[in-house]
């Protein structure tokens, strides 16, 4: 199992997430899973009561769950990337995510969460399932 301390839930069919992988190459702390994992979609559900669409950055050690534009921001400041940066990315998370989805042909926008959530006791005991599904890293993060 690795030892990541938070887990990276993105769209596994979307371009847009070479921006987080570009953040994930700098984080060895850091793994990444595919929203349509099924460990992905048990945790949100736990966390969340429902499956919202969205990019999630799950931190166990801090004991939050990043949503949508917060998760962005949160991976650019991780990764080192100037305070500029994180701020234009948390600021054009919409429209960013909006192109990317009709140039990717994806159909769907995010869901509306984009907030820093506490990680609640249900989704945390499912950490673990999150970790041991990010082990292998996917190819597009590579």
């Amino acid at each position: 199992m690795g030892t990541y301390d938070a887990v990276l839930v993105y769209d596994g069919e979307c371009p847009y997430c070479s921006i987080a992988a570009r953040a994930l190459e700098r984080l060895d702390n850091v793994g990444a899973i595919s929203w349509y994992d099924d460990a992905a979609q048990a945790f949100l559900d736990a966390q969340f009561g429902e499956v919202p669409f969205a990019m999630f950055l799950v931190d166990e050690r801090r004991g939050r769950v990043y949503a949508g534009r917060s998760a962005a921001e949160e991976l650019a400041d991780r990764a080192g990337t100037p305070g500029i940066v994180g701020s234009l990315v948390r600021e054009n998370y919409d429209r960013i995510a909006r192109a990317v989805g009709v140039a990717s042909g994806r159909g769907r926008d995010p869901d509306d969460y984009h907030e820093i959530y506490p990680l609640d006791d249900d989704a945390a005991a499912l950490f673990d399932q999150l970790v041991a599904a990010a082990v292998e890293r996917p190819e597009a993060l590579a």
